[in-house]
């Protein structure tokens, strides 16, 4: 069966969704996604996922490289089981590629078949927007400097900026740092020429932003801390970390600290795993996300403190997403159909 046939049968066919289609089939559903995105986050703090821990694929000649896999099952409304596969080659910028591909197979929880294979790296960097969206929405309270900070001039940070334009579409200023002046000029240029009346800054250093933005988004391909001490940052400033490994101990120690879940974000040196090493405790961790969400923890320690997300990225969230795409492509006969990818078709 070929593509955008209309398939019946779906234990035994094989829907396959390419990076456009998935494009085209989000296109325009910001608020939905960060309403999945919380949903997802509600469900798993219930106790109705199954989310192992994420394994990382690493090569000795290149610490920077890894692919990661993330299976996970979300139940309740969501129902789907499956994983993500996602590389991040941060070199291959220099190639002209993109730094993160990945692909997210969706499995039958009747006969456990792989239903659909879907091209997962826009999927992940939505999702991961759409959870930064989220966070600062329930926790970013200071309201006197109406900049966003973005720390990181990639597809990741450039998916945030398009989720907080749709949550905060009063706030459409952006003061942006790249280490490579280059990359920062065409990420300015893509923003001002993609997103409707926004106004974008470049700064030179990293201090630029930290003191004239409050609400201020990290996502670097950083592997170790290098942002080791907070003066002259704003007071009550809300700090999305994430690239997970900004921030060094000091500043996590120093700040009101939200994450998505507790034991997945203290592995893989990560600057909570970090300080929880360094403290022998997690106790610097306040609550998750989803404790804020349903109301059993406040959204901030204290209205001055800075506040810091810092999410490990949970493949629930993913799952949550590429369920709805895979409806609505069998909705609107949308990607390829495969009747013989199984050897008993």
């Amino acid at each position: 069966m070929g593509r955008g046939a209309c398939a019946s049968g779906f234990g035994t066919i094989m829907l396959i969704l390419n990076g456009k289609e998935v494009e085209a089939l989000l296109a325009g559903r910001e608020l939905e996604m960060v309403r999945l995105v919380g949903s997802a986050y509600e469900t798993h703090a219930r106790g109705n996922t199954m989310l192992p821990q994420s394994t990382f694929l690493r090569f000795p000649d290149n610490k920077k490289n890894r692919i990661i896999a993330l299976p996970a099952y979300l139940g309740e409304s969501f129902g789907v089981g499956g994983i993500k596969w996602i590389s991040s080659f941060p070199a291959n910028v220099d190639n002209g590629l993109a730094r993160a591909s990945a692909v997210i197979i969706l499995n039958s929880l009747e006969n456990g078949r792989p239903e659909a294979l879907i091209e997962g790296s826009l999927i992940s960097a939505k999702r991961t927007a759409a959870s930064a969206a989220l966070a600062a929405q329930c926790l970013h309270l200071n309201d006197t400097v109406l900049a966003n900070g973005i720390i990181g001039c990639g597809p990741i940070n450039f998916e945030i900026v398009r989720f907080l334009n749709v949550v905060f579409p009063e706030r459409r200023s952006f003061i942006i740092h790249d280490q490579d002046p280059a990359r920062a000029a065409l990420f300015k240029k893509r923003c001002e020429t993609t997103f409707d009346r926004v106004e974008v800054e470049t700064s030179s250093d990293l201090a630029g932003v930290t003191r004239n933005a409050s609400l201020i988004s990290f996502a670097t391909s950083a592997i170790e801390p290098y942002v080791s001490e907070t003066e002259g940052w704003i007071p009550g400033s809300t700090i999305l970390h994430v690239s997970l490994r900004d921030l060094s101990p000091e500043v996590i120690l120093a700040s009101d600290n939200v994450v998505d879940d507790i034991d997945h974000v203290c592995r893989a040196q990560t600057s909570v795993h970090l300080t929880e090493q360094r403290v022998g405790t997690r106790d610097f961790i306040r609550c998750t996300l989803a404790d804020i969400l349903m109301g059993q923890a406040p959204p901030r320690r204290s209205r001055d403190d800075l506040v810091v997300f810092s999410p490990f990225g949970l493949g629930v969230t993913d799952l949550a997403v590429a369920k709805t795409v895979y409806e609505l492509a069998r909705k609107e006969h949308l990607g390829t159909f495969l009747e013989s990818f199984f050897s008993d078709s």
